[in-house]
């Protein structure tokens, strides 16, 4: 979380009440309509955010600790071990499962979660939903648009980072 402290006190800019006047539309509007096009017909919320997760987070991109996926979805959302461990359940007893449970080769007790090649093939059809999504937003935007739109969201992404982990 960044918190603001008495080391980062910054003088105000005239722009950050048009900032915050965007925040509502990009975080809940942008936000909810990627989130549409990620999950599709078929996933829920949760199950689409971990799949993102071990896309994502995972080494491979193929397999995560349950843990890690605890650890990374409660950064995101109030929910606990036993949510998780519903929605894995889910995931994993499909008619076509999109996750395999495993043990841990290295401990007894942690389980490692293992896409499945359908799992595998639904993250591909994540990822083209959402880039069909983004396709039909930037439709008519100039190159030099995409490129500053592009720039601007990875500086803001790059200065958030550096203010969470100055609070770590």
């Amino acid at each position: 979380m960044v918190r603001d402290s008495d080391d980062m006190k910054v003088p105000p800019h005239e722009a950050s009440p048009d900032f915050l006047r965007l925040f509502y539309p990009f975080h809940y509007m942008v936000g909810a309509a990627m989130e549409e096009a990620l999950q599709g017909p078929f996933l829920s919320h949760h199950e689409a955010v971990i799949l993102w997760m071990i896309h994502s987070e995972a080494e491979n991109g193929k397999s995560i600790p349950r843990k890690e996926i605890e650890r990374l979805i409660s950064s995101w959302y109030e929910l606990g071990s036993p949510a998780v461990t519903k929605v894995l359940k889910r995931m994993a007893g499909r008619e076509q499962p999109l996750i395999e449970i495993r043990n841990s080769q290295t401990s007894g007790r942690e389980k490692l979660v293992e896409l499945t090649n359908q799992g595998i093939h639904e993250i591909e059809q994540m990822m083209d939903r959402a880039n069909r999504m983004i396709d039909r937003i930037i439709t008519g935007w100039t190159e030099d648009e995409i490129k500053n739109g592009l720039h601007f969201l990875q500086q803001t992404v790059d200065r958030v980072n550096i203010l969470r982990s100055s609070l770590s």
